[in-house]
Order: structure tokens, then C-alpha cells, then sequence
């Protein structure tokens, strides 16, 4: 049953983790006229969202769990991929995720699932743009798409599916060859024949910088941010929260905007969340000397053959890998991104590493691959947006702006169905 609509305004709403989601939707709900206080253990942006590759896409409306990991599925039994690597126990032991997880593959619910998240898509990049003008962070914002390589003809024809996904949905690209290439990217070394430019999307040069630049944003219109441990949740009567050492906070309204952890904080609570865990590794370099700027990238580069990311940010270039399914909090294992590294210096010159470390996130993901946004069933004075993924950092602004008006009964700019948490978040 859906909860009574009640205007945010006057309301104290808690809003716990402060990563790009938790951030854009404690700005939303304080305009909305909420007192509004966002906590979390760290400060604004140095989590999940600190990780990010920072590209604002049209074409993530594209799912992992596609047909084309289902052709790839034997080559992916092997467990040796660049792309996509497994725990194994780790999957037998969420077989309540996996499961489902493949079965959504099919054509039919990724049609459904690339509709919801084109439009998710298309409501927030808008948003993040204002906003950037808004918080005088122009300098971190670049407008010049991003490129899909091929490192073969046959490659670059395996990619149909999405080629012909993002022309049902409008997305401009442009298909260029080997010397089309080397115009928009004249440091890539020349091993691709084919790759993609897709014209409609941004990139970010900081994204912890840009989590941050929000946050200031939101205290400097009378937000209240506090730093604290949340350990606890209950949902029944009163809704609060627990702290390291026991004290509790009380609101009108909670909002567990906490990606990765919000599994362990639901359970607690009494929840089912059929919620696995996407992690990704990057490292930082500083680029070639030669090239006059460590940013020898005029956009970010997706290598298809090589399976990483690599996109240009203030200080040096970002190399992001494929996804690991694993569980959030287990060991580090840097075979993937040492072979990323490997494919990336084939592509482009890399120069020395940054001294930051390897840095290592989870990204939560539901069996469909789309977040869950809107309250909890039984209890409606408790709300969830998370499962973004690998797009929470772009998706984040109609992320806030769907649950607000969820929340107020308002009819949303979006069908806001296809993010239920009831489809798979259940109290037991």
C-alpha cells in the first residue's frame, strides 16, 4: 500500500550517507522547505562516489546483465576475464540474487530496464548540469562525449546490441575509423580500427570534488551536516537511528542513501535485500610528460577489448576496471586492474603512477539492475534510494528528485514504477 502524501516542508527529514545520491537528495528535500540534517561517518563524496569514472552517459542505459553476457556467459565460466570477475562462493552463497540476475538478461526486461534508466538519465544530467553552474564548478565539467574502442573488426560488430539500443533511444553517436580517431584522439596509439563516439554525455574531472562542492552547497542554504557511524535503524513507530556508542537521532522522515551498506543496515532492521555487490578498482596516473599536459585524453575511453575505463581528471588520468562480483568487505584482489593497466598502456601512454593507492568501492546492484527509490513497505517514514550500480554518481539528482515528490504525492516527471523497493526489498 502506497503511504499518505504529506508536503515535505516543515518536516525533520535524516538523510544518511552523504555520497552523490545522499547529497543531491538532502539539497532537493531542503528546497522543498524540510529541515533537513544528512549524516555520514566520513565527509560528503570520499566513499563510492569518490571512485567514480565521472562520465554522465546516455548510454548507461545499457545494463550488464544484457543478452550479450549470456552469448559471453561459457567464456565467462572461466572466471578469467578482464571484464567481469566472481567469488565463487560468494555467488553460490547469493543464489537469491544470481539467479534472478541472469534471468533479466532476456531481451524483454532489458528493454524494460533500458527504458527506465534512459529516462532516470535523461532527468538527471540536466540537474547536475544547473547545478555545477549553480556551485561555480564549471571547470570540472566537460561536454565532449566519450568513446567506445574496438580493437577489431569483429569486435566492433559484436557490439550491435548496443548500437542499435542507443539509436531506439536516440542517443547521438558517431561511428569512427581508424584516422576519424586519431583527429578526436591523437595520443591514442593507433591498434583500433573502429570505435564509438557518443556525443550526448559529460564527464567530471573530480567527482569527490564535485560531491563536495553540493554538499557546501546544501549547508550554505541552511543544511545540517553531521559526521557519526550509523549502526542501527528501526523502522517501527518513531523512525531513528542507532550510533556507534548508542545515542539515537529522530526525524520525521529517514532516508538510507547508503549504496554498499545499506544491505547490512536493512538486514538489521528486519529487511530481505536481494542486493550483490559490483567492485571496481581504480588507479591514477600522471600522464605523458612528452605531451606538454598530463591530460592526453580529450574525453574518457572505453577499450571494449581491454575491459577499463580511463578518463581524464584534474590530476592525471583515472583508470577504472570491470566489475567483480564479491562481497563488499572482502579482500582486496588487484589481478584485474594490474591487467587493465596492462591493455591501457598498449592504448595510450600512461606515464608514471600517481602516489595515491589503489583505490577499491562496491557498487550495490539489485537482479535487474535498476536502483529501488521510494519507502520501505511498512514503514513509510523510512525511505530508500540505492542499487544505482555503476551510475548513482549520474543518476543522483532524479534520484532526489523522483523520491521528493513520491513523498508528496506528486505525479513524478518519470514512471517512477520500475523503481519499487518492493520488487525485491521485503520485511520479514
Amino acid at each position: 500500500m502506497s503511504p499518505p502524501p504529506q508536503a515535505l516542508a516543515g518536516r525533520s527529514v535524516l538523510v544518511v550517507g552523504a555520497g552523490m545520491v545522499g547529497v543531491c537528495t538532502a539539497l532537493d528535500f531542503l528546497r522543498r522547505g524540510a529541515r533537513v540534517t544528512l549524516i555520514d561517518r566520513q565527509e560528503p563524496g570520499r566513499e563510492t562516489s569518490f571512485g567514480n569514472a565521472g562520465v554522465l552517459a546516455r548510454s548507461s542505459l545499457m545494463p550488464l546483465n544484457n543478452p550479450s553476457m549470456l552469448r559471453d556467459l561459457p567464456g565467462l565460466l572461466g572466471n578469467r576475464r578482464t571484464s567481469l570477475r566472481y567469488n565463487l562462493r560468494y555467488v553460490l552463497n547469493n543464489l537469491g540474487w544470481a539467479l534472478p540476475f541472469l534471468a533479466n538478461a532476456r531481451s524483454s526486461r532489458v528493454d524494460r530496464t533500458a527504458k527506465a534508466l534512459d529516462a532516470l538519465i535523461r532527468l538527471s544530467i540536466p540537474a547536475h548540469k544547473a547545478m555545477i553552474a549553480e556551485c561555480r564548478q564549471d571547470d570540472l565539467l566537460s561536454e565532449r562525449g566519450w568513446i567506445f574502442l574496438y580493437r577489431s573488426v569483429a569486435a566492433h560488430a559484436r557490439s550491435s546490441l548496443l548500437r542499435r539500443m542507443l539509436t531506439q533511444f536516440e542517443v547521438p553517436t558517431e561511428t569512427l575509423d581508424r584516422a576519424s580517431l586519431h583527429e578526436l584522439e591523437p595520443h591514442l596509439s593507433p591498434i583500433f580500427p573502429h570505435a564509438l563516439w557518443v556525443q550526448d554525455s559529460a564527464s567530471v574531472r573530480d567527482p569527490g570534488a564535485l560531491v563536495s562542492a553540493y554538499s557546501r552547497r546544501f549547508a550554505a542554504e541552511g543544511g545540517q551536516i553531521e559526521t557519526g557511524c550509523v549502526t542501527g535503524l528501526h523502522t517501527i513507530q518513531a523512525p531513528r537511528v542507532v550510533l556507534e556508542g548508542g545515542a539515537e537521532i529522530r526525524a520525521d522522515h529517514i532516508v538510507l542513501c547508503l549504496g554498499p551498506w545499506g544491505k547490512d543496515m536493512l538486514n538489521k532492521a528486519g529487511y530481505r535485500v536481494p542486493m550483490a555487490f559490483e567492485r571496481g578498482y581504480h588507479r591514477q596516473f600522471k600522464g605523458s610528460e612528452g605531451a606538454g599536459n598530463a591530460q592526453t585524453l580529450g574525453r574518457p575511453i572505453y577499450d571494449t577489448g581491454g575491459s577499463y575505463v580511463l578518463s581524464p581528471m584534474r590530476h592525471g588520468l583515472r583508470l577504472t576496471t570491470g566489475v567483480e562480483l564479491n562481497a563488499r568487505n572482502a579482500a582486496e584482489n588487484h589481478d584485474q586492474i594490474t591487467r587493465a593497466e596492462k591493455a591501457a598502456r598498449e592504448a595510450i601512454d600512461l606515464g608514471v603512477p600517481c602516489t595515491t593507492p589503489t583505490w577499491m568501492g562496491a557498487r550495490p546492484t539489485f537482479p535487474d539492475s535498476r536502483p529501488c527509490i521510494g519507502p520501505l513497505p511498512a514503514a513509510h517514514d523510512v525511505s530508500v534510494a540505492s542499487g544505482h550500480q555503476h551510475i548513482g554518481f549520474a543518476t543522483a539528482p532524479g534520484t532526489a528528485r523522483l523520491l521528493g515528490d513520491i513523498l508528496e504525492g506528486k505525479t513524478p516527471p518519470i514512471d517512477a514504477r520500475p523503481f519499487r523497493p518492493e520488487r525485491f526489498i521485503t520485511y520479514r
